[in-house]
C-alpha cells in the first residue's frame, strides 16, 4: 500500500533545481544520487542511456561549466504520488570549450519516487532560438 502524499509543485521544482545546482557545482556524487539507475537523456547529442555512476563522472569531468540558470514557465504534473513530470524553459549561462554562451532551452524531466527517494529517470532538452 502506497502511503506517500502527492508531491507539491514546489517539491518537484526544488528537486529539479537541486539537480541544476549539482551540475553548477560539478557535484557528481549529487547528480548520481538524483539519477535513476539508468536515465534516458535526449538533447543536442541525440538519445542516450546513462548509468547513474556515469552521470556522476560526466558531471565532474565534462569540459563545460554552468555559471547560472533561471527556470521559467514551469509546469508540473503528478499522475500518481510517486511520479512527477516537470517541463520548463531555462535560461543558462555556460562555458563550453572555453566559449561563454547564453542559451535558452525547453527542458523536461520525469521523477520517480522509489526506495532511494526521488530519482530522475528521463531528461530532455531542446535549444530554442
Amino acid at each position: 500500500m502506497n502511503t506517500h502524499a502527492m508531491p507539491t509543485k514546489d517539491e518537484i521544482v526544488a528537486l529539479e533545481k537541486s539537480y541544476w545546482d549539482a551540475m553548477k557545482s560539478k557535484d557528481g556524487r549529487r547528480t548520481s544520487e538524483l539519477s535513476g539507475t539508468t536515465a534516458l537523456v535526449t538533447g543536442a547529442q541525440g538519445v542516450m542511456r546513462i548509468e547513474k555512476e556515469k552521470m556522476g563522472k560526466m558531471t565532474e569531468e565534462g569540459k563545460w561549466s554552468l555559471e547560472s540558470y533561471v527556470l521559467e514557465d514551469v509546469e508540473v504534473s503528478t499522475p500518481s504520488p510517486d511520479i512527477a513530470l516537470i517541463a520548463y524553459t531555462v535560461r543558462q549561462s555556460v562555458t563550453m570549450d572555453g566559449k561563454s554562451q547564453n542559451l535558452r532551452a525547453a527542458d523536461s524531466s520525469v521523477w520517480i519516487r522509489g526506495s532511494n527517494g526521488w530519482e530522475c529517470h528521463a531528461h530532455s532538452e531542446t535549444f530554442l532560438k
